[in-house]
């Protein structure tokens, strides 16, 4: 009898260790105020999100994920690398150029980051831990609303608020396509309100920014960050660092995803 209760005992152990923290999926949220649709058929195509989050799980973190595709292309994206391991996913859509002016998406990131802030506890989530993260131009909104804190500003949410920014190969001087608009060509770097580099300052939330090889990366976009990085540093910024990912071009964000898993824990082990 004694035996068999000691083998009970280790089997629930086991049971109650391998058990599997389950996810559900919300789709196609309107984080715009209603009135924002009315009579607007692209904001209601566009202007959506999906939220994967723990189910029965309490005070997680959450990656709010733009993605890339120059400002003019793209779609709402949950990467799969990113599922399944403990944190709060958002995959953001937002409008795009030549439909709107480039300066609509940076708006649409900042209304779904604010419905980040306001609404993340209702599914389980801190909202003190909410970090920016995506590709290419995504990662351009991530510094542009984490840096130039007007954006956020306009929802009462001081943009210091966010936990870290984590932004894959973003472009740091004046994005090509806000260029284009202004007849600038894309090979002609310019730094105006349009750029993160603008916006360098000593009190941001923590920065991760992550880059393909500075010889096989877009245009000038290793360099870019690397001055981006300097730049912070210079400016008194206490959390800034770059990753290089040799070998890799400017579709460099599957090696990029764990490192940006390690970069979530790393900062919520600073908290602890």
């Amino acid at each position: 009898m004694k035996n068999l209760l000691v083998l009970f005992v280790l089997l629930t152990g086991t049971l109650t260790f391998a058990q599997k923290t389950d996810y559900d999926t919300k789709t196609n949220i309107r984080y715009y105020d209603d009135a924002q649709y009315k009579n607007d058929a692209y904001a209601a195509e566009r202007c959506i999100l999906d939220i994967y989050y723990p189910k029965n799980v309490k005070n997680f973190a959450t990656i709010v994920w733009f993605h890339g595709g120059g400002l003019t292309q793209g779609s709402k994206e949950i990467p799969q690398a990113l599922k399944d391991k403990g944190y709060c996913i958002i995959g953001v859509g937002y409008r795009l150029n030549p439909n709107v002016m480039a300066v609509k998406c940076i708006e649409d990131a900042a209304a779904a980051i604010a419905w980040a802030f306001n609404n993340v506890a209702k599914y389980g989530g801190d909202p003190s831990q909410i970090f920016l993260s995506g590709h290419s131009a995504g990662g351009y909104l991530d510094l542009m609303v984490g840096l130039d804190k007007k954006w956020l500003a306009k929802y009462n949410i001081d943009a210091n608020k966010v936990a870290g920014l984590i932004p894959f190969s973003p472009q740091c001087v004046t994005h090509f396509t806000v260029r284009l608009e202004q007849g600038i060509p894309e090979k002609q770097p310019t730094i105006d309100q349009f750029a993160p580099l603008f916006w360098v300052r000593g009190d941001a939330p923590p920065l991760l920014l992550i880059t393909g090889d500075r010889e096989l990366e877009m245009l000038g976009r290793f360099d870019e960050n690397a001055y981006m990085a300097r730049m912070m540093k210079i400016n008194g910024h206490k959390d800034t660092r770059h990753f290089e990912l040799d070998g890799y071009g400017h579709n460099m964000a599957d090696p990029a995803y764990p490192l940006l898993l390690k970069e979530v824990k790393r900062v919520l082990d600073l908290r602890k």
